[in-house]
């Protein structure tokens, strides 16, 4: 077998097997009426690749997809229709906030983050929600009296 073809099938058995561990969170999800299709996950895996290329990062799960489903499948903002696209939205922003917030935070601290100022401040609004998460970021950085609060949980401060 020649190496790029075995790279290949790698590649492939690694996203039948990620795509498997994302259909189990429909289980989760569906009652919320949100469910994805395999090849609506496949396709987030691959844009899930191609951001964490943009941005420099490597990870060795699929684990944000699966948090990200499974915190944002009770917002408000969300419905069958939005989802994907929406989940595909809320992947690169979590990866920038990373990235800006020089892995700070955890990733399920920043999840929370997120969704707290997407159903609150934002009202399901994607650009807002890049735009005070950018301004969260540039007072993390800044600020560390604000870093305390955010570890410590004080959310009147993220405002």
């Amino acid at each position: 077998m020649l190496l790029p073809q075995f790279f290949q099938s790698l590649d492939i058995s690694i996203l039948e097997k990620y795509t498997d561990e994302v259909l189990k969170v429909n289980e989760k999800t569906k009652q919320y009426g949100l469910v994805l299709t395999s090849n609506e996950i496949k396709d987030m895996i691959i844009s899930r690749n191609q951001i964490l290329y943009n941005y420099g990062r490597v990870e060795t799960d699929i684990s944000v997809i699966k948090e990200l489903a499974e915190v944002f499948c009770t917002s408000p903002y969300i419905d069958n229709k939005n989802y994907q696209l929406t989940l595909n939205e809320l992947q690169e922003i979590f990866y920038y906030m990373k990235n800006e917030t020089e892995d700070h935070i955890s990733d399920s601290q920043l999840v929370d983050i997120i969704r707290e100022y997407f159903d609150g401040v934002c009202g399901g609004s994607l650009e807002l929600l890049k735009s005070k998460l950018d301004e969260f970021a540039q007072r993390f950085r800044s600020d560390v009296r604000f870093r305390k609060s955010v570890f410590e949980g004080d959310e009147h401060l993220w405002d």
